[in-house]
This record gives C-alpha cells, sequence and structure tokens, in this order.
C-alpha cells in the first residue's frame, strides 16, 4: 500500500538511474511537442490556413500517427519502472537498452518517412506497403516497418525484466496479481496496486508486442520475397491486436501514477481491495479479445469475432476504469488537500479516461461504427484520452519529480501551462467529435467549404494546446536538470 509521505527514501534515485530517467523524460517531452506541432500542421492545413501538398500531409499523419503512440508507450513505461523499482528489483540495462532500441527506431520511422516518403499510416496494412505506385519504395516500407520492430524489441525486454523480477519476489504472477484473494482470505493492504497494474500489463502487452512483431517479420519476408503471399485478414487482425494492446497498455501503465501520487497529495491512504484485484484479472482476459471492435467493418471477419468485439467492447473498459476514477475521487473527497499542479494532473488524467470512454463505447457498437468509424469521431475519442487521460498521467509523475530536485521552483508558468493545455485540449477534442457527429471523414487532406469550421476550431485548440505543451516542458526540463535535492517543507506541503 502506497504511504502519504510525499518523498518517499525508497524512491531516492542513484545517479545512473537519474541520468537514464531524464533521457525518457526529457527526450518524450521534446518528441511530444514536435509530434504536437505536425498535428497542428495537418489541421490547419485541413482549415486552409496553410498550403500542405497531399503528399506530405500523409507522412506527416504517418510519423504523427505512429509517433504519439510510440512516444506515451515509452513515456508511461518510465512511470512503470520508477513506481515497480521500488518492490522488485529491475535491471537498469535493460531500461537503458529500451530507451536506446527506441530511439533507434524512432530515427528509422523518421528516415522512411520524411526521406523514403513513406506515408502508409501507422496500421502498414498488407498489401499497401508494396503497392504504393511509385509514391514510396519498397525499401522505404521496409525501413519504417524495421523501426517497428526495433521498438518492439525494446519494450519486449523491458516486459520480460518486469515479469522475471515479479516472480523472483511474488513466487509467480498470479500470485503478484492477487488471484488468490478473488474469492476469499484476507487480502494482505500492503499488496502494491503498482504490482498488480504492472504485472498485467506485462502479460498482455508481452503478448501484444510478439503480435506485432510476428507480422512484422511476414511484412518484411513479403517485401523482398513477393512470392510468399500473406492472408490479409489474418495480417490485419494480428495488426490491431498489436496497436489496440500496445495503447491500452499505455494508458494501465500510467495510471500506475494515480495510485502511487495521489494518495499523498490527500493524505489518504489507498489501499488495495478485492474490486480492484477483480477488475484488473477481468481486464487482463479482456483486453486480449476486445480488439476485433476495430474489425467491424470488415466483412470477412468470422461473425462470432465481431459479436465478442461488440459485447467486450461494452464490458473491457469498465472494470478498471470504474474502480480506478470511484476510488480516486472517494480517496479526495473532503481531504481538504491542496491542490499543485501535480495532484491537478492526475484528476484531470481521470476526467480524460473517463469521458473519452463514451465515444469510445459509443463507437463500439456495429450500428454505429457502420457509420462513424471512418468519421473524425475517432480520433476525437482517441486524442480525449490522450491529451486528457494518458499524457496528464505521466506529466504528473514528471512534475512530482521537479517538486523533489528544484528548490525553488517558479509556480506561475503552472499556473498558466495547466489551464491553456486544458482549454485547448477540450477545444481540440471536441471539433473533431462534433465534425464526426455530421459525418466528416477522417484522413482526408483536403476538406469541403462545408467542413471548414470544425477544421479551424480544431487548430485554434491545437495552438492552446501546443503553447501549454511548451509551458509544462519547460518548466519540467528546467527542474529537471537543477541539482537533485528534495524540496524545501513549504513546497512540499503545497
Amino acid at each position: 500500500m502506497s504511504g502519504t509521505e510525499l518523498y518517499p527514501a525508497d524512491e531516492v534515485l542513484s545517479r545512473n538511474e537519474r541520468v537514464v530517467l531524464n533521457l525518457y523524460v526529457i527526450s518524450t517531452l521534446l518528441v511530444f511537442v514536435l509530434l504536437m506541432l505536425f498535428g497542428l500542421t495537418m489541421r490547419m492545413a485541413q482549415g486552409t490556413w496553410i498550403n500542405v501538398p497531399p503528399d506530405l500531409f500523409y507522412q506527416l499523419m504517418t510519423a504523427h500517427g505512429a509517433g504519439m503512440v510510440g512516444t506515451v508507450g515509452l513515456a508511461s513505461s518510465a512511470v512503470m519502472w520508477f513506481f515497480l523499482r521500488k518492490y522488485v528489483r529491475l535491471n537498469l540495462v535493460i531500461f537503458a537498452t529500451n530507451y536506446v532500441l527506441f530511439m533507434l527506431g524512432a530515427l528509422a520511422i523518421l528516415a522512411a518517412v520524411f526521406i523514403g516518403k513513406y506515408a502508409g499510416a501507422w496500421t502498414f496494412l498488407y498489401p499497401l506497403p508494396v503497392h504504393a505506385m511509385t509514391v514510396w519504395s519498397p525499401h522505404a516500407a521496409a525501413l519504417f516497418m524495421l523501426g517497428y520492430l526495433l521498438i518492439g524489441v525494446g519494450f519486449l525486454l523491458f516486459y520480460l525484466d518486469a515479469m522475471l523480477a515479479i516472480i523472483r519476489v511474488y513466487g509467480n504472477l498470479g500470485r503478484a496479481l492477487g488471484l488468490r484473494w478473488l474469492f476469499g482470505g484476507q487480502i494482505d493492504k500492503s499488496h502494491p496496486k503498482a504490482v498488480v497494474a504492472s504485472t498485467m500489463v506485462a502479460i498482455t502487452n508481452s503478448i501484444g508486442t510478439l503480435a506485432g512483431a510476428v507480422v512484422l517479420v511476414m511484412c518484411l519476408v513479403n517485401i523482398y520475397f513477393p512470392a510468399v503471399v500473406l492472408n490479409a485478414l489474418l495480417v490485419k487482425n494480428l495488426t490491431y491486436l498489436f496497436g489496440h494492446m500496445f495503447i491500452n497498455a499505455s494508458i494501465y501503465m500510467g495510471v500506475i501514477a494515480v495510485y502511487e501520487l495521489l494518495p499523498r497529495y490527500s493524505g489518504r491512504p489507498y489501499p488495495v481491495s478485492r474490486p480492484f484485484l477483480w477488475s484488473w484479472a477481468s481486464s487482463l482476459v479482456m483486453v486480449l479479445i476486445v480488439y476485433p471492435h476495430h474489425l467491424m467493418m470488415d466483412y470477412a471477419m468470422p461473425q462470432w469475432m465481431v459479436i465478442m468485439g461488440q459485447i467486450v467492447s461494452y464490458c473491457a473498459g469498465l472494470p478498471v476504469f470504474t474502480v480506478t476514477v470511484y476510488g480516486a475521487l472517494t480517496n479526495v473527497h473532503r481531504s481538504g488537500m491542496r491542490w499543485p499542479t501535480t495532484a491537478k494532473l492526475l484528476m484531470l488524467s481521470m476526467f480524460g479516461w473517463a469521458a473519452g470512454i463514451v465515444p469510445a463505447i459509443i463507437d463500439g457498437t456495429i450500428s454505429v461504427n457502420s457509420v462513424m468509424h471512418n468519421t473524425q469521431w475517432v480520433p476525437g475519442h482517441f486524442h480525449f484520452y490522450l491529451l486528457l487521460g494518458v499524457l496528464p498521467m505521466v506529466l504528473a509523475l514528471m512534475f512530482h519529480l521537479v517538486g523533489a530536485r528544484a528548490r525553488a521552483p517558479d509556480h506561475a508558468i503552472d499556473k498558466l501551462g495547466f489551464p491553456v493545455y486544458l482549454i485547448g485540449g477540450i477545444v481540440f477534442v471536441f471539433a473533431f467529435l462534433t465534425a464526426g457527429r455530421v459525418s466528416v471523414p477522417r484522413r482526408y487532406a483536403v476538406h469541403l467549404p462545408e467542413w471548414l469550421p470544425y477544421d479551424q476550431a480544431g487548430s485554434i485548440g491545437a495552438i492552446l494546446v501546443v503553447a501549454g505543451m511548451l509551458l509544462l516542458t519547460s518548466r519540467i526540463v528546467i527542474g529537471l536538470l537543477r541539482a537533485p535535492g528534495h524540496a524545501d517543507p513549504a513546497h512540499a506541503a503545497h
């Protein structure tokens, strides 16, 4: 069980740990800003405020989509590592290797997109990469996939190290998940929520990452040996199992920050409970079988899989989401807590997760999906998750770290950056959702005049998001690069 001490001794970083974690934090922040600028460029191009050629638009879309999902995953893995290392012994070399492989993969992806002109979106769906009508070469497509493969290997090493470390302490993964307490027995209230969440993520995303590795190798073989013909439906299933699992794992890693940090700011304990353990155990199963809701428009899909995708869509997000949001609200209710930026970000993440799940469940209904899936409703709901859900989770840890290291932080930046980011994020996602409601298509580089007001509203939201993110990033980077040391007592109380 997480204590209520703001900066416990077991979280103090060694010099090498601090260097590696700083690399994670600073790199992900800079990449977030860059990719947000790509997104802003696309929205302004759709709104006719700037002129971007269609081929460049789709290159930006490919880099933005692949880069954002990967970078959110990298940032969330830093959250998981920072807290999990208190309970099990993680290998710092593996954590650093994950970073190196990610950066090599990111460079390969950027080179494939902006040098090789690859613009097939993050899904690299067969057979598009090898039938590009001379827009890009097969080598560019292969480089893009190789970048994915490098990133996947890094994450797989990280998860395998986490599972090995967990097994060494708890005996097996089932005990780490608390399965022995599902049907009875006295629950150990000190059992860490971070261990439960990390175990679930390590199991599920290892499977998702392996599925991604298999499909990437299959596609790479097909690029250079075209006689090896692939089953397009199998490739699409493996691709979406990988993609869906990866982004969900990012949320589940990021939420560890809520479990660990919120009780410190509220001053109340936040112990593990039987509903909590049930929610994570059930989510472990459901998150692996819910991905067919991405394939409801594929008439060739087996009917039972489509039905399963719809039913599980209604159920998969609710267990962990419900216990987390309800637990967070009850933890802060009448606690008398003050609201530094870290606490604000933690509660914003709960709002983003809670509100973002509503349009996702709506789109997970087959009758709605057949009309809405290829509209801007879909980027509306997943930007809701990312901008207002997952990203505030990782930013909360970053601000918490700054509080521990910066002796005289300047809170004026926080007070301006947070509301600007929040207002911009809400305007941005609702511009997408409103456009989707009237069937504005997604992935179009050129829009009709009737669609421009939605694009221009989204552009204004994106400008505010970028401005807020720049303020928050500058505050975090400056704070992290200062000499390490605990904050003064007045700041700790604040």
